[in-house]
């Protein structure tokens, strides 16, 4: 990615020497890029792992709650996505927005809220991995922490937002080849199971004599389990925050085309889906399978509930399924999936340490090469924070299942008073930061209340399972929904959207003018450096693809409001489909899958997988060809010339 980003701004029009290229990928990328970064920023550690979890401890149901629970909002974003093209497309960050709407008091709470979002997401993954890193090659856990950050701050500093792009899309090629490995060794090659058919004896075996609590007659082949329909909720409420708060998101949108932002959250939503639901209907059931098998790394006794929190569900069946190879493949698609993650959120806390702090409160007239020197220290100062966050949470003993069921109780309050901001003109000043701080303290309060009231002591234990987790999430997003809604409404406000539609919209067209120009005329005499970047611009290629040259949208044009009734739409279907008419009836009645259901379920998940592959591996090829081709052009034309 480093050589990439090198020849990037050595050969084409794009330079990362630009603060609007490196923030914002010059807001330009297409639909399919968008998608494959989508996948890889909402493939956590934890999709691996916890959806593995969860797999283990109640079944089928398991693996589909949290991936129907975390897809609902990407779906919902694409609403989000649209409207920033439509009321801010100027913008860098969504705190931008709510600076200029609401002012300084509204926009630091928002800051913390966003901040507390990357720290948790960034710590989770750090967290997660290493544990999994250390339980497959004896690596201290602590060393695993700070080391995984590092290539990744490296490339991201060099690269910025397109750097991430494109090493998104090189990550998630990786992580559909080995999924699909794991897939097909686990249901059609390994003597340990080699079929759905066998898969299904062995899960009514271990249903027989290791059932599960709250499930029906404690099968493991069941969408009634009362524990996942729980941590389906909890996902919804969790993820919501993850997604709405994190400004890996926002940048997505803000680096879409206006005409394809939609599309692209709707493709990554799907393709998305396909993730969790494979992975962990294949290693998070082959764990319960084999738990009682002597090639199973904890034979002769079963994995402890330590262990399986700490997401290495995943990491036991991969071993006894393929041995070294198999730890060696999860080695290598976890990290795919921690550092195309971490590169999303650091950039992503760069942009609001940048563009919210430094720029809005320390130097309002800070230089383009200003903004993009913070930029770097951010990237690497968020790197160092989130590994010492992991850090802190190692050593007081809290691991990965634990902070992830706890995290939605903590950021809830702000997910709909945020995107409220961008969507509804009515609401007021008073109505964001009530809803956001009433929610923080009714979604603590519910959760430790409730830990208390069930189970007689507020410990990590405790507060750690699902009924408090449950409790405390759902206060804390209804709570923000309730009173963000209520005050704005006893106190109206009717904002006008141009007001927003100003935001950088006279930085935009200098940053724009400039770099048409040759390279800045601040010194007297230039540097050879310069003189280089100069005569480098000069021969790049003045010739431009058609199809990468987006013209400026009016904010209320046919193909603006034709993309939001498409968002509206599709994400109310996709999520009613679901969320409702898939499982719910299933859960009602009762269903226990037959045999061939099984089977058809598997082949479901690997058709899904297909599918998401073909979405977020093929078509960003085919999008990215004008770019490569620029790209080889001009280096051919430089040997040539040399």
């Amino acid at each position: 990615m480093m050589g990439i980003s090198y020849l990037q701004n050595r050969y084409t029009r794009f330079s990362t020497k630009h603060s609007e290229e490196f923030n914002t990928a010059s807001r330009n990328v297409k639909p399919g890029l968008i998608a494959s970064g989508i996948v890889s920023a909402w493939t956590w550690a934890a999709t691996l792992l916890q959806s593995s979890t969860v797999a283990y401890r109640y079944g089928v149901a398991g693996p589909f709650w949290y991936a129907a629970g975390a897809t609902v909002q990407i779906l919902m974003f694409s609403v989000l996505a649209c409207k920033v093209k439509q009321n801010a497309p100027k913008c860098h960050t969504y705190l931008e927005i709510i600076y200029v709407r609401y002012g300084a008091l509204t926009h630091w709470v928002f800051i913390f809220f966003a901040l507390v979002t990357n720290i948790l997401v960034g710590s989770q993954l750090l967290l997660g991995g290493s544990a999994v890193v250390t339980s497959l090659t004896g690596m201290n856990v602590y060393a695993a922490i700070f080391l995984i950050p590092v290539g990744v701050c490296a490339y991201v500093v060099l690269g910025g937002l397109r750097a991430t792009f494109l090493c998104d899309y090189s990550h998630t090629l990786i992580l559909m080849i080995i999924m699909l490995y794991f897939m097909f060794c686990a249901y059609t090659s390994s003597d340990l199971i080699g079929s759905p058919s066998r898969m299904y004896d062995l899960l009514q075996q271990a249903a027989a004599t290791r059932p599960v609590d709250g499930n029906i007659g404690g099968s493991y082949l069941t969408l009634k389990s009362n524990f996942a329909l729980v941590f389906g909720v909890i996902q919804l409420c969790s993820g919501s925050g993850t997604v709405f708060l994190d400004q890996a998101y926002w940048q997505r949108a803000i680096a879409s085309r206006p005409k394809t932002a939609v599309h692209a959250y709707i493709l990554g939503g799907m393709a998305w889906f396909a993730i969790p639901f494979g992975f962990a209907t294949t290693l998070g059931l082959s764990a319960v399978a084999l738990a009682t098998d002597p090639t199973f790394p904890t034979y002769p006794n079963l994995p402890t509930e330590p262990q399986i929190s700490s997401g290495l569900a995943a990491a036991f069946s991969a071993s006894a399924l393929l041995g070294k190879s198999g730890a060696v493949a999860l080695l290598i698609v976890l990290f795919m999936a921690v550092t195309s993650c971490a590169s999303a959120e650091l950039i992503a806390v760069s942009s609001i340490l940048t563009f919210d702090i430094y720029k809005t409160y320390i130097r309002p007239l800070a230089s383009p090469s200003q903004l993009i020197f913070v930029s770097h220290a951010m990237i690497c100062v968020f790197g160092l924070t989130m590994a010492v966050f992991a850090c802190i949470w190692n050593a007081i003993g809290i691991d990965l299942g634990w902070l992830f069921l706890v995290m939605g109780l903590l950021i809830g309050g702000a997910v709909f008073p945020a995107a409220f901001a961008i969507t509804w003109r009515g609401q007021t000043k008073a109505g964001a930061i009530t809803g956001c701080l009433a929610g923080l303290g009714v979604g603590l309060l519910a959760w430790l209340v409730t830990a208390k009231h069930l189970y007689g002591e507020v410990t990590i234990a405790t507060t750690g399972l699902e009924f408090p987790t449950l409790a405390g999430n759902l206060g804390a997003i209804m709570t923000g929904l309730i009173l963000s809604v209520a005050v704005s409404l006893i106190w109206p406000g009717d904002f006008d959207w141009e007001v927003t539609r100003a935001i950088n919209a006279s930085t935009h067209s200098e940053v724009s003018s400039q770099t048409e120009q040759s390279p800045a005329t601040t010194d007297a005499a230039p540097s050879k450096e310069k003189e280089a970047e100069a005569e480098a611009e000069r021969s790049s290629p003045s010739s431009v693809d058609p199809e990468d040259v987006e013209p400026e949208e009016p904010h209320d044009s046919a193909s603006l409001r034709s993309a939001f009734r498409l968002a509206c739409i599709s994400s109310f279907v996709l999520t009613l489909a679901m969320d409702f008419l898939i499982p719910m009836p299933m859960f009602f009645s009762h269903y226990v899958f037959s045999r061939g259901f099984f089977t058809a379920w598997v082949v479901i998940s690997f058709l899904w997988v297909f599918a998401s592959a073909a979405t977020s591996c093929i078509l960003p090829i085919w999008e990215t060809r004008a770019f490569f081709g620029e790209l080889g052009r001009s280096i051919m034309r430089d040997l040539m010339r040399a």
